[in-house]
């Protein structure tokens, strides 16, 4: 079985495009941005952005975002760090990005989340309590029929 060279080009981007992921999975607390993924990736900005959407259905901004939200997440939860703390142990340069970001994703401030989080997670093992207060992002969203 042989493919052909458009399929196997396909494949070298999916493969890049994991690793691009992955990357960001690992590194979210560090100071990452599309160019920089783009020239670890060998692909342009442009490309990557275009291609990461394709595969992922967001931006490979929205995609870091989100997992530095998640993260802090967990760290609001714990209780021991103050947002602003929170805000810069994920990666988060701005306070302000940081706290519009979390607020678009989740529909409440980080401070109110920590407040809230603290009550509902009460006595449950924080395995359990990550999956139960994970963020669903709007493509995600289930709908309702009327």
């Amino acid at each position: 079985m042989t493919s052909t060279p458009a399929t196997t080009q396909h494949l070298r981007d999916l493969a890049r495009l994991r690793r691009v992921r992955d990357r960001i999975d690992q590194e979210y607390a560090q100071p990452l941005d599309v160019e920089a993924l783009a020239r670890g990736a060998n692909m342009s900005a442009g490309h990557l952005s275009r291609q990461f959407r394709l595969a992922y259905g967001e931006s490979p901004y929205g995609y870091l975002m989100t997992r530095r939200i998640e993260r802090a997440m967990a760290l609001l939860r714990r209780g021991d760090l103050s947002v602003t703390e929170v805000c810069f142990a994920v990666g988060c340069a701005s306070l302000g990005t940081f706290s519009t970001r979390f607020s678009e994703l989740l529909g409440v401030p980080p401070s109110v989340y920590r407040r809230q989080a603290a009550r509902a997670t009460a006595g449950m093992p924080p395995c359990v309590a990550k999956q139960v207060t994970r963020p669903i992002r709007n493509r995600e969203a289930r709908t309702t029929n009327p």
